[in-house]
């Protein structure tokens, strides 16, 4: 490796949302060699999600500084590191926020010689939209695959359109770990880990929260637990319009029933059985094997993402949970996901850093990040993507992009307060409002 990446390996992460900065702070860590000492600055993407205090806490990742920046103020931050540039670069962003600093960072570096590797990938299962993901996010150096199930997958995409499907690379979810289950705690605790998004009714998710109540009532002997990902008023990653806190409320609650939040490994340290629908949480779970169940109760669906789990041997309704059932995992399954409960976790990171040690030693640099998405490919789609971040179809920042290097005054930050506030008055509650009023 590099003088750089073994003394030093300076990172940068661009995340828009609680769970990817969590997702790009944990893998810049997992990509920095065992030796190396690694400065990480953060920059989280100004919009509707970008983490509060509390959540960046809760990942529990010390950034040496952090910063909110608009795209255009990010890559301006690109442009002026170029003279001691970073030496990776790691995009946690929705894919056609991928796509745009792509284009962006292509326009910035040119004939800037030296440039970081920039890496990207998904938080969590892939179940949804994967060409459309995938490709937003061709032309990164790196395109992690969280199992050898994905990788297989995103190269069969890469590969099946004619794009350079060499930027595919295996590793495994960098949040996994903890100490593995050994047996039952006293009491006996079940946590339903819960999604901003999944299920998306009011019906749906009423008839979740009320099965996990009627469980504790069956089960006073056990503590049953609602893990909750964001407290009232906060955004994750997938807008959440009814909040289980919000349903909770006026029911009567057992008295071994409770709603918890914080850091899902520290939920994991005292639970003997993890439900849900579709969470990553459950990957976390198999990971350190504690017995995981996703549930059937409202079917098997692309659209809850729970099919994603067939072949698991972890899909069960919450009648048979009710009765005693202890799902057991599959474990070619299991070894096929990334979840690595072999003990193999420790070295499932090292073909990207040694990708990452060969880029960063390539002579004479690397060459433009080339997107397959192209003004000559994809004229009808590719400008409106860059339109959104404020770019031209050659990725240059439009005329009127937000200045950089100038922090918002008073005025400005309490405006801009607002305008989020209002914006998420208008998901949580006008825009349900709106759907029913619809279907009336």
């Amino acid at each position: 490796m590099p003088a750089s990446a073994t003394k030093s390996l300076r990172v940068a992460v661009l995340a828009d949302s609680d769970t990817r900065w969590k997702w790009g702070a944990l893998t810049a860590q997992r990509l920095a060699p065992a030796d190396a000492e690694i400065r990480l600055d953060g920059y989280l993407l100004r919009g509707r999600a970008t983490p509060t205090a509390r959540q960046l806490k809760e990942v529990g990742v010390r950034a040496d500084s952090l910063r909110e920046v608009t795209g255009v103020e990010f890559l301006r931050a690109m442009g002026g590191a170029a003279e001691d540039p970073y030496d990776v670069l790691i995009l946690a962003l929705v894919g056609g926020g991928v796509q745009a600093m792509l284009h962006g960072l292509r326009a910035t570096w040119a004939g800037a010689g030296k440039r970081p590797v920039v890496v990207t990938g998904y938080v969590g299962v892939v179940y949804e939209k994967l060409a459309d993901g995938l490709l937003l996010r061709h032309g990164a150096d790196l395109v992690l695959a969280n199992s050898r199930h994905d990788a297989d997958r995103f190269r069969a995409v890469y590969e099946g359109v004619g794009a350079d499907a060499s930027s595919v690379t295996e590793v495994a979810l960098p949040f996994l770990g903890g100490a593995p289950y050994t047996g039952e705690h006293e009491p006996y605790t079940v946590v339903f880990a819960a999604q901003p998004s999944v299920p998306d009714s009011r019906k749906d998710r009423t008839y979740l929260l009320d099965r996990l109540i009627e469980h504790a009532r069956k089960h006073p002997e056990r503590e049953v637990l609602l893990k909750l990902r964001s407290r009232p008023g906060e955004h994750t990653t997938h807008i959440e319009e009814l909040p289980y806190q919000k349903l909770a409320q006026g029911k009567d609650l057992p008295a071994n029933f409770r709603l918890v939040y914080g850091h899902m490994g520290e939920v994991l340290d005292r639970t003997d059985l993890l439900v849900t629908v579709s969470s990553t949480a459950a990957l976390e779970a198999l990971h350190r094997r504690v017995p995981t169940v996703i549930l059937t109760d409202l079917g098997v669906r692309e659209v809850l993402g729970n099919h994603h789990f067939t072949g698991s041997g972890c899909l069960a309704s919450w009648d048979q949970l009710d009765a005693g059932h202890r799902p057991v995992p599959d474990a070619q399954w299991v070894a096929r996901q990334g979840v690595c409960a072999d003990g193999s976790y420790d070295t499932a990171f090292d073909t990207a850093r040694e990708r990452i040690a060969e880029l960063l030693d390539r002579p004479g640099g690397l060459p433009p990040l080339n997107p397959y998405y192209t003004p000559e490919t994809a004229p009808g789609y590719l400008p409106g993507i860059l339109a959104r971040h404020h770019l031209g179809p050659d990725g240059v920042p439009l005329p009127g992009a937000p200045a950089a290097d100038k922090e918002p005054g008073p005025v400005r930050q309490i405006v801009r307060r607002a305008a989020r506030g209002a914006y998420r008055h208008g998901v949580q509650r006008v825009a349900p409002v709106i759907r029913r009023m619809g279907e009336l």
